[in-house]
């Protein structure tokens, strides 16, 4: 027997017969007519060799041959629906997958810690890995499939993919003060000197729309650096409000102030990017999900205790 010649469909006819014990109750099971199922049994019995249910008072029973082979029917009806309802959805309590989710090493900060917390809780079978890719590398990361998300501010990617907004991130400077002692007081910008992030372009470009370029004495790739730099140096950053604001509450006492940029106002888009291909793929559909829920919100706004400098 060639199984590219068998009609699967005679298969949940022999497993409704089966259960049934009865043609015309099977035909009810499957919404189908007394004559579609007969003739589905006829083809069976042809296919098998055997009569494989004979006519009793009120009924059919199955023969040996139907007995013996009744089990692998049913499991094999069984493996194809559990595959079809895997197909369309994702349960989280029980299901088990790794997703690879390009950010930053902030948006790690930012991202990771409530993100974990909730997976813990929602899906214990869910791991999730991080990686920092660039440019090319990470467009073609997600066309191909080898990761799953990329969350950021990522304007070459604003073409190329499906995205979500997250939140809107503004630009601001945290800056020391005149003095260690004198914490309230603000400096004007042009005293200031920077350290400027390589890796987030729109930080430079702010410095030389305010003409600050020639007060940059240091260039760094990362973030995450500037606490170490700012206990050190004295000098400020334009940075994201949310770096600011994560960086003041690790050094506690530490004297750095925010200051808002001066005219029109500096925002970054935060967004979370995946490749329409995997659209439908219901993993994706539930971490998406996920993520929307955890971050999505309204810009924040600006804080009271900042100083607007002109």
């Amino acid at each position: 027997m060639n199984i590219l010649s068998v009609d699967l469909n005679l298969l949940k006819v022999f497993d409704a017969i089966y259960v049934e014990r009865s043609v015309s109750r099977a035909a009810v099971r499957l919404d189908l007519t007394q004559p579609s199922v007969s003739h589905g049994l006829t083809r069976l019995r042809t296919l098998f060799g055997d009569p494989l249910f004979v006519r009793l008072h009120g009924g059919v029973e199955p023969t040996i041959a139907a007995m013996r082979i009744a089990p692998a029917i049913q499991q094999a009806i069984r493996n194809l629906q559990t595959m079809l309802d895997e197909g369309s959805r994702f349960d989280p309590a029980n299901g088990r997958r790794t997703f690879l989710i390009h950010m930053s090493d902030f948006g790690e900060v930012v991202f990771l810690p409530l993100l974990v917390r909730e997976l813990q809780a929602r899906a214990p079978g869910v791991r999730v890995e991080t990686c920092q890719l660039a440019g090319l590398e990470l467009t073609q990361a997600l066309e191909s499939g080898q990761i799953d998300f990329a969350i950021g501010y990522l304007p070459v990617l604003d073409e190329l993919f499906q995205s979500e907004a997250l939140f809107g991130e503004e630009y601001t400077i945290l800056a020391p003060p005149r003095n260690k002692a004198g914490a309230s007081i603000a400096r004007p910008l042009e005293e200031l000197e920077f350290v400027s992030i390589t890796s987030h372009p729109e930080t430079t470009k702010i410095l030389v729309e305010h003409g600050l370029q020639d007060r940059v004495r240091l260039s760094v790739p990362h973030f995450m650096v500037l606490p170490a730099i700012f206990a050190q140096t004295g000098l400020a950053a334009v940075l994201p409000r949310r770096v600011g604001g994560f960086f003041k509450q690790w050094t506690g006492n530490d004297p750095y102030q925010e200051i808002v940029l001066p005219g029109a106002r500096h925002e970054m888009k935060i967004n979370l990017y995946w490749f329409r291909r995997y659209s439908t793929d219901p993993g994706n559909i539930w971490l998406r999900d996920l993520i929307v829920e955890l971050f999505k919100r309204p810009s924040p706004q600006r804080g009271a205790q900042a100083r607007k400098i002109s």
